[in-house]
């Protein structure tokens, strides 16, 4: 009777132990899912900020620029792509595309110097280059958090409980191999 009762205590306990062990760990993922939705939301922030910049920086340099109108083009057209509901992977691409885009817009200012002493084109560019430094930090977040998560559910014990919950994998938010590499663009073909 006594070892009965000593196997039901030690099964209580194991039980007990197994229960607060998923408990624990489920609660751990959900904060981590919620960091990678936050970072994610910080990030489409910026984003937004910077589309909404666009416009008003072309609009500022498109009557100087006559024969570079390939590139205000170019930072129009990615301005347009941008979709808020589309995949991380998308709109990295998209975002990668468009830094690329606007420096070279930058780039191009910086050969005008009628445009370069225009207070609103400065003004712009410098808020256009604080949004730019700031999506690069929300990004290495982002990448943070979900590295975080993605080794969670891929460690024991959550690796067992990852098929019963549902937890996938979250994408990081990074470019295609071929769009690591630098861009040449020449913008002053005529």
């Amino acid at each position: 009777m006594a070892i009965e009762i000593g196997l039901l205590v030690a099964a209580a306990l194991a039980l007990v132990l197994a229960v607060f062990l998923i408990v624990v760990t489920y609660n751990n993922v959900v904060a981590l899912q919620r960091r990678c939705e936050r970072a994610w939301a910080n990030i489409d922030v910026s984003l937004k900020q910077r589309w909404d910049q666009l416009p008003n920086l072309v609009a500022a340099v498109k009557g100087q620029m006559g024969f570079e109108q390939e590139v205000i083009e170019e930072v129009t057209r990615l301005r347009a792509s941008y979709q808020p509901k589309a995949s991380v992977h998308d709109q990295a691409v998209v975002s990668e595309a468009t830094t690329e885009a606007v420096r070279s817009l930058f780039a191009v200012v910086e050969g005008y110097p009628e445009l370069k002493s225009q207070e609103n084109v400065m003004a712009l560019q410098e808020e256009i280059e604080r949004l730019e430094t700031l999506i690069a930090r929300r990004r290495e977040l982002f990448n943070q958090q979900v590295y975080q998560y993605n080794s969670t559910i891929l460690q024991v014990p959550a690796l067992f409980l990852k098929p019963l919950f549902g937890w996938k994998t979250v994408d990081s938010f990074s470019a295609d191999d071929d769009e690591r590499e630098r861009p040449t663009a020449d913008i002053y073909v005529s």
